[in-house]
């Protein structure tokens, strides 16, 4: 039996991070530590299904960023870089071994970023509906694109990520749109030296297909998976088809570790 997840609150340089953690079904074993980033605006909730659903496998953490979920604002601006160091600190506290780093939208950049400038800490990057897609650059076409990806979420998915968006705030929110505009994730991820999984619905206007292809063939260690006829919040309409996609893909790595 699954035990009930845990709420932690965790204080790194002063930003304040919130932690939902679950053992996994026996934690006698020692199995890597999945922890999963929400994107820009929102948090730990949209990823439930998807934590429940890898947590019947292995330890998992959902993690809330500084500024979002109604935490407090960092007195200083958090650009990628920034956030990604005080998340490393974070997975340093929360794991004796290297995590497997999940993170949805702008959550993407901020576990590629860590992942590259900590290499020790993290096995391996999945990056769920990565951002941003080099043919939707503006703030203007991000939001379009989210716009016609709310026609085709779920009243439960729409509900979670307006409440996010509310408890976010503006400034915040228009603060972390710009580093998330300026980040060059398709840069970043050639300098990553361990196996990455790019995940996209097939119906996600946000993170095209052409573009999570893009970054799959410029990782060292990439694939692709294409979950058909799901939108943006992939990990919530499909939990249980993104878990089995990121533990076989960790399988395969395991089992070919100079593959792509």
């Amino acid at each position: 039996m699954v035990s009930r997840p845990r709420t932690s609150r965790h204080t790194v340089d002063g930003s304040t991070f919130r932690v939902i953690s679950s053992p996994g079904p026996d934690p006698r074993v020692a199995s890597p530590l999945f922890v999963l980033v929400h994107g820009i605006g929102m948090s730990h909730r949209y990823l439930a299904r998807l934590h429940e659903a890898l947590s019947s496998t292995a330890p998992v953490a959902s993690v809330d960023l500084p500024g979002f979920a109604g935490l407090p604002k960092p007195e200083a601006d958090h650009g990628v870089a920034e956030m990604a160091d005080a998340l490393a600190e974070l997975l340093a506290r929360l794991a004796d071994r290297p995590v497997v780093l999940v993170g949805h939208s702008m959550g993407a950049q901020w576990a590629v970023e860590t992942a590259r400038r900590h290499p020790a800490l993290v096995a391996h990057v999945v990056m769920i509906g990565p951002v941003a897609d080099a043919a939707r650059r503006s703030v203007r076409a991000q939001s379009l694109a989210l716009a016609l990806d709310s026609l085709v979420e779920s009243p439960r998915a729409n509900a979670i990520v307006f409440s996010d968006y509310l408890r976010c705030g503006v400034p915040w929110y228009l603060t972390q749109l710009r580093h998330m505009l300026a980040y060059r994730i398709e840069e970043a991820v050639t300098e990553l030296t361990v196996p990455c999984l790019v995940i996209r619905g097939g119906r996600d206007p946000v993170a095209g297909r052409e573009w999570c292809r893009r970054l799959r063939d410029a990782t060292p260690r990439g694939a692709l998976v294409e979950v058909p006829g799901r939108p943006h919040v992939v990990q919530d309409s499909a939990p249980d088809a993104i878990a089995e996609a990121i533990l076989a893909h960790m399988t395969a790595s395991l089992s070919h570790p100079g593959s792509r």
